[in-house]
């Protein structure tokens, strides 16, 4: 099996050379790039990007995913935006030397039913996958909250458009703040999910770190390595609201135990709990 772990080092600090610290205090050599040096990937200068390329480089870590906000409008907004990001993004893979681009699905908020709710999200997702695969790129879908593709059953409908370059991240947290069970919502999935987002929070949407919440994250790792599964792990702490948390929108409950702690601390905590998480259940990571 191949599992590769990263982190979203933003939540340890803003800057790539702190962010270089914090993957190195946590043993890793792996980042998911989505904010750094003050700019979100979708907007990063090219020369920044070559300047941040050669500090890891120089530090030994190489760029696992591109963590975009490409999605997260309403279906009635101009796909265009998207298209503009991900374009962008497609310049910047190759400076960065990564493919691989997370993205989201649509947000309702003129409240249409359900089927336009799928049609349109879903056509938007294809034009998404066929514009990325004219770059090179692949994309990787991430469950989200109040999104078209927050509850299992909706996945199902996205997984339809899997392909070489079209692949879905099982985020826990996000399935149990959106209701579902999550185990059960896993068995749905199990079989279409080609990367995890390792972020945990409780019955009542705090977050805590891996393995102590509500996402069934020690027991559907375990089920993973039984079945044969392999790719890419991101820890996601989100345990602080961080600039680069609050940055992705809402974020469930702040957690007192870890809001006072300095961000690089409370990513370190995160971290150890993945990696705690991983080798109870027999997980072995590069």
């Amino acid at each position: 099996m191949n599992w590769t772990l990263s982190a979203f080092a933003d939540e340890a600090a803003p800057s790539c050379e702190a962010q270089i610290a914090g993957l190195q205090r946590a043993g890793l050599s792996r980042i998911d790039i989505r904010s750094i040096e003050g700019h979100n990937i979708s907007t990063l200068p090219l020369d920044i990007a070559g300047e941040v390329k050669k500090k890891l480089d120089d530090a030994g870590i190489t760029v696992q995913m591109l963590g975009s906000p490409i999605g997260k409008i309403d279906i009635g907004d101009d796909v265009a935006s998207d298209i503009t990001k991900l374009r962008h993004i497609g310049s910047l893979a190759p400076i960065l030397g990564c493919n691989a681009v997370r993205i989201f699905s649509y947000y309702n908020k003129a409240g249409v039913s359900h089927i336009e709710w799928m049609a349109k999200s879903l056509f938007r997702l294809e034009t998404l996958r066929d514009e990325a695969k004219a770059m090179g790129l692949v994309l990787y879908h991430e469950n989200e909250r109040h999104i078209f593709g927050d509850l299992g059953a909706d996945v199902l409908q996205i997984a339809e458009l899997r392909d070489d370059n079209f692949k879905l991240i099982f985020d826990f947290d996000n399935y149990n703040q959106s209701g579902e069970d999550v185990w059960a919502t896993w068995l749905k999935l199990a079989d279409q999910t080609d990367s995890f987002h390792l972020k945990d929070s409780t019955t009542d949407n705090m977050h805590v770190p891996a393995g102590l919440g509500n996402g069934k994250i020690p027991e559907i790792l375990a089920d993973a390595v039984k079945r044969g599964w392999s790719g890419p792990v991101a820890v996601e702490p989100h345990l602080t609201h961080s600039g680069a948390v609050a940055a992705t929108g809402p974020s469930g409950a702040v957690n007192e135990a870890y809001s006072a702690m300095p961000h690089a601390e409370s990513f370190h905590i995160a971290v150890e709990a993945s990696k705690a998480a991983l080798a109870e259940a027999g997980a072995d990571w590069k």
